[in-house]
């Protein structure tokens, strides 16, 4: 699985526990930023984080800030992007299997850096589900459609 990493300033450390955790556990991680601690624009790094996705060069990403909110936003107003902020292993698990979520964001104010890596170790095992949950992400996926710009 190619997974990207992104953060703002608030979740910097989070960020780079997260991702040496991930390739410690042999994953591929892109990392689109930040790299230190100076204030940063969020919806410019879940926007490029996204977009990694959507061009198919990546398979999930995390995005963490101080509550995971403002990236979980921003991510949503990407087409074909399905972000949830998780702090507990139910939602984690139901936003995968039920959702098909490719985005996990997190706050570096809200979770505990362990607690996180546990979560990151189910949410690399979670897949989605499909039979019921199949035709509401189908319908999510048309409500967008409807208020997506078509170019031409």
């Amino acid at each position: 699985m190619k997974i990207v990493i992104g953060c703002d300033e608030a979740a910097f450390k989070l960020k780079e526990q997260i991702k040496a955790y991930l390739v410690n556990k042999g994953q591929e991680v892109s990392d689109v930023g930040v790299y230190d601690e100076n204030p940063s624009s969020y919806p410019d790094i879940a926007q490029t984080l996204c977009k990694k996705i959507t061009d198919g060069s990546h398979d999930r990403g995390i995005l963490l800030c101080g509550t995971g909110i403002g990236m979980a936003i921003t991510a949503n107003k990407i087409p074909g992007i399905r972000a949830a902020v998780c702090h507990d292993m139910f939602s984690l698990e139901r936003s995968i299997k039920s959702n098909n979520c490719q985005v996990l964001c997190m706050g570096a104010r809200v979770i505990a850096p362990q607690y996180a890596e546990l979560l990151i170790d189910t949410w690399l095992t979670c897949e989605f589900s499909g039979g019921r949950s199949l035709p509401k992400v189908e319908r999510i996926m048309e409500i967008e459609s409807q208020y997506t710009k078509q170019e031409g």
